[in-house]
């Protein structure tokens, strides 16, 4: 059975004490017709700026709250996007916080709610999202580079759109940080530091054996970048996660990593243990050794030190696939013509690499 989280649900506390207002008071109050309340709300049809204000302050004086069904009925549309976000194990679920939360706003911004749908149902939960009509489209998230549930989102009669980026992705719309770009620029920065050996500390064994898709594609653009600047590249993987995993994988990377190893930790469930562990044992990013993670800006400089890195720009990814996702929904726009829409990371310098030489 999937599990199903309806998020900016509105409630009804009146306690049926109280009649509900209908689109008839609106327009009686705002000195409109019933259609002319409609085409404000759906947006079908220009109104003038007086009409609009007018009628939004009927709604407001009010609060006015459609009847969901009646306007599904009538639009045959529930105004709800569901959003596929298996909690696997192995997933940061912190991390997903800031593509939930934006994808959240923006849905609500376009007066839709958001069912979420957190069991790791595969096909199945997509089929039923679909064929019991319980929403108008779908976001993909936790996507694996060879994804059985990709072959049967092609197929559904609502429009998805993917936040991430498979090995082949059947003519859907995907939406992702450029995870290649990402790993060039960490090398790079780690090769102009004077680092001729780069460790990467990489995923958990879950992630890896699901080979999710920005894992190898990380992997491929820090390779890449390894082999342009003639640098050693080695990663450390699967890394447990906890103190332990942090342990074993500083251990690895400082048998591999020679003196002053350049240190890249995409994992950024990982980043604190490892940079605890390093300060345990006497070594100072940033004096002893260079370390750059792929994480959130907010996440770099809530740790000690502060940490260079790759932005993850997560509400970036999330309000570009909204806006994709809101196209397909309206027929009268032409859908991007590109299918992939990478959004490019920054890169910062915080206290955890080495001065420029």
């Amino acid at each position: 059975m999937a599990t199903f989280t309806a998020l900016s649900i509105r409630i009804d506390t009146n306690g049926g004490r109280r009649r509900m207002v209908t689109s008839r008071d609106v327009a009686r109050v705002a000195g409109v017709s019933q259609s002319t309340v409609s085409y404000v709300m759906s947006g079908r049809r220009s109104i003038s700026a007086e009409t609009r204000r007018r009628v939004e302050a009927a709604i407001e004086e009010l609060t006015y709250h459609p009847n969901a069904g009646a306007r599904a009925l009538a639009s045959q549309r529930t105004q709800v996007i569901g959003l596929v976000v298996p909690f696997t194990p192995g997933a940061d679920t912190t991390g997903l916080l800031p593509f939930i939360e934006t994808i959240a706003s923006c849905a609500r911004e376009a007066d839709h709610d958001v069912l979420l749908v957190t069991a790791d149902e595969g096909s199945a939960g997509l089929k039923r999202l679909a064929g019991r009509s319980l929403c108008d489209a779908i976001v993909m998230m936790d996507i694996e580079t060879d994804d059985a549930r990709i072959p049967v989102a092609a197929t559904l009669s609502v429009p998805v759109i993917l936040i991430g980026v498979p090995g082949d992705n059947a003519g859907l719309h995907c939406v992702d940080l450029d995870f290649p770009l990402a790993g060039r620029m960490a090398v790079d920065e780690l090769a102009a530091l004077g680092h001729r050996r780069v460790v990467l500390v990489g995923h958990p064994a879950e992630v890896v054996e699901r080979d999710v898709n920005f894992v190898g594609r990380f992997q491929r653009g820090a390779a890449d970048a390894a082999s342009t600047h003639e640098v050693t590249l080695e990663v450390v993987a699967p890394v447990a996660p906890g103190r332990d995993g942090a342990e074993a994988a500083v251990e690895q990377v400082l048998a591999v990593g020679g003196e002053r190893p350049g240190v890249v930790v995409p994992n950024s469930q990982a980043l604190q243990p490892v940079l605890q562990v390093l300060l345990d044992r006497g070594l100072h990013p940033g004096r002893d050794l260079s370390l750059i993670a792929l994480c959130t800006d907010a996440a770099a400089e809530a740790v000690t030190p502060a940490v260079t890195n790759v932005s993850l720009e997560p509400r970036d990814v999330s309000r570009r696939a909204m806006q994709i996702l809101f196209q397909l929904l309206d027929r009268s726009q032409e859908p991007p013509s590109e299918l992939v829409q990478l959004i490019p990371p920054r890169l910062t310098r915080r206290r955890t690499t080495l001065p420029s030489p």
